[in-house]
């Protein structure tokens, strides 16, 4: 692996799983095991990072293709893509710094080449097979899945965390 990819893993389910909920609790678990996380969001909205009124937005607005907001704590980086069909995963991954994390956590992206993670909750109705495929690494439910990967607890996010990690190291080696 070359040293300007970081690994990807995919957190996967249907609409309804919970899958912020879960990253929501297990990117401080994986900050305390001295993981540095990246995470790609898909989102299907036509998205606004900014406010209108704010000047970054207007200026965004006049027509600039790349806007940087910058602060003392943080910065941004919003990107004018209108031409684009679809979205490039391995691009988006490409535009963080390699050096200041381990890993990206990608929620979301759900048909892409990637090792995931598949949450599955029964109570949302839809069935688990429209989630597995070659790529899914193990499964997080609430119950017992008949499958031939690791299956996690999807309500035990330090078990999950630990999962993560270990395929993070596994990817070091590869």
């Amino acid at each position: 692996m070359n040293q300007n990819t970081l690994p990807l893993l995919g957190i996967t389910a249907y609409s309804g799983t919970g899958k912020t909920t879960l990253l929501k609790q297990i990117i401080p678990l994986l900050k305390q095991r001295h993981v540095r996380v990246g995470l790609i969001k898909h989102t299907h909205h036509d998205m606004e990072v900014d406010k209108p009124g704010k000047d970054s937005y207007e200026l965004r607005k006049a027509g600039a293709n790349q806007t940087l907001v910058a602060s003392q704590q943080r910065w941004a980086l919003m990107t004018e893509t209108p031409d684009n069909n679809e979205m490039d995963l391995r691009y988006l991954a490409n535009r963080f710094d390699p050096d200041s994390l381990d890993l990206i956590l990608v929620e979301g992206f759900k048909h892409e080449t990637i090792d995931k993670i598949a949450l599955f909750r029964s109570e949302v109705g839809k069935p688990l097979n429209g989630l597995i495929d070659q790529y899914v690494v193990a499964v997080a439910s609430n119950e017992i899945i008949d499958t031939h990967v690791p299956q996690l607890d999807i309500n035990n996010p330090e078990q999950i965390a630990d999962y993560i990690v270990s395929w993070w190291q596994k990817s070091q080696k590869s």
